[in-house]
């Protein structure tokens, strides 16, 4: 039942309200001042491109049409008389943002990769500059412009994005849609957003409007300073742009600006992250760190006693979330620096020093380093049947450079060893980081796993390497 009040009682109401109103206008910030001056920092970007050919082009060639042929009259009409996929100039465009009064500008890489002309306007000009391209790194999205202006230009600055929080108010500043400089506003929404755009994803996440053509362009705080450089939307979400955070960003440009290449610390391994069930198999409390599945013998990692198996929770003192934040933190170190790891293996906590590889010279090196084959023993806990590989050729067969490892020639329907994804054909290389050179070794590493509740396997599959951790308790 809805409740009607008297026009008294109602008049008492709104008079009630309309201090909680002021107030909430009051606090309200004002972004009149603020859009002014940073926009005068904002650039639009405009690039034109050669496309090259395409399939059509196989099969037909306008140059050989005679006129009045029917295939000539629909070119000409349909496409202006050329030919469809050959190549052809095409534009977009993209913003950006003054670093330096002589003109140094950011934008996102992928707004000027592959363009023939990059021309950059500033708000209130008509002249429009043509840039040359300092440099880019498609890594981490971004890239450096210089034009050259007959008078000093307004800039704006980096800011913190580590101290920035989620609820911040923030400015969008941009191109999009080619409405130039276009002023958005709203808060961060998330920090540390990883989208599978690149190794290093660690986007900030805001529901100021970005669209299309925002691309390059400054997430400005109140303050003034850039704590994001706009670079992606999801295209069927509202509400949802991401910002390449201002600390990742700033130490690329200065490299970039002084002429270096972008230089990053190689370990020369390969990870993954960890599941709760990986955690319980390796007796950690919690699923931390990064879980090395392959070490390259002659890269730095492995010349530094890093194992397969090995969890890396530490780096520098600092703590390693996940597979993402170690590559993050060993890129932010240069070849040559040393990276002093903390390792979790067998139950204990170990440390290694590592001098860094160039992760842009990395070479990937593949793996591990023997007549008649024994019959096949069950494993009852886990629902397989398996043995020894002993004999070269069927090493060779399964993808392995010597004989080593159980094969698992059969698995039972329902099995633990089914549920978790285990297949005819698997080798089990390792249990719980351990050799398995008999069923009877992996019978002693099931047996100690029991307190832990499972077991984690790394498994040879079909010439890749996987890790495949197994509860005992399903």
């Amino acid at each position: 039942m809805i409740r009607k009040l008297q026009p008294l009682a109602l008049a008492a109401v709104i008079i009630m309200a309309m201090p909680a109103l002021a107030l909430a206008k009051a606090t309200l910030p004002v972004f009149t001042d603020l859009a002014a001056s940073a926009g005068r920092a904002v650039v639009n970007i405009s690039t034109e491109s050669t496309s090259s050919g395409g399939q059509m082009q196989q099969f037909f060639n306008q140059e050989q049409l005679p006129e009045g042929h029917p295939f000539r009259e629909f070119f000409d009409r349909f496409f202006g008389g050329q030919m469809p996929n050959q190549p052809r100039k095409q534009s977009s465009l993209g913003s950006g943002f003054i670093i330096s009064p002589d003109g140094y500008v950011v934008t996102n890489n992928h707004v000027i990769q592959n363009a023939d002309k990059v021309t950059v306007r500033l708000q209130g000009e008509k002249k429009e500059y043509e840039a040359d391209v300092v440099g880019g790194d498609p890594e981490t999205d971004l890239a450096l412009l210089k034009i050259e202006a007959d008078r000093k230009l307004p800039v704006l600055a980096f800011g913190d994005s580590d101290t920035a929080q989620v609820g911040d108010w923030v400015l969008a500043i941009g191109n999009p849609f080619g409405l130039g400089h276009t002023v958005t506003q709203g808060i961060i929404s998330a920090k540390g957003r990883i989208l599978g755009a690149g190794p290093f994803d660690d986007f900030l996440q805001t529901d100021a409007s970005i669209n299309p053509g925002n691309s390059g362009g400054p997430l400005v705080d109140l303050n003034g300073r850039v704590i994001g450089i706009n670079t992606a939307i999801i295209p069927s979400g509202e509400g949802l742009g991401f910002a390449i955070p201002a600390n990742m960003a700033s130490d690329i440009i200065a490299q970039l600006k002084s002429g270096k290449s972008i230089k990053r610390g190689w370990l020369g391994v390969s990870i993954r992250g960890l599941s709760e069930t990986d955690a319980k198999a390796l007796g950690l409390e919690k699923p931390m760190g990064a879980l090395v599945a392959q070490v390259f013998p002659e890269d730095p990692a492995g010349k530094a006693g890093v194992k397969q198996g090995d969890v890396i929770v530490g780096v520098n003192g600092q703590p390693v979330e996940d597979n993402n934040d170690l590559l993050r933190k060993i890129a932010g170190l240069k070849p040559g620096e040393k990276a002093h790891l903390k390792l979790w293996r067998n139950g204990e906590t170990i440390k290694r020093t590592v001098v860094l590889g160039d992760r842009s010279d990395q070479a990937k090196k593949a793996g591990p380093e023997g007549t008649r084959p024994p019959k096949d023993e069950k494993s009852g806990e886990l629902g397989i049947t398996l043995r020894p590989v002993t004999t070269e050729q069927e090493a060779r067969a399964l993808g392995l450079e010597s004989p080593m490892g159980l094969v698992i020639t059969g698995v039972t329907a329902n099995s633990p060893a089914q549920r978790n994804g285990l297949r005819q054909g698997d080798v089990i290389l390792q249990a719980n980081q351990e050799d398995m050179n008999s069923v009877s070794d992996l019978r002693g590493a099931l047996e100690e796993a029991q307190d832990r509740g499972a077991i984690m396997l790394f498994v040879k599959r079909q010439g890749r390497t996987i890790f495949v951790s197994i509860p005992f308790d399903e």
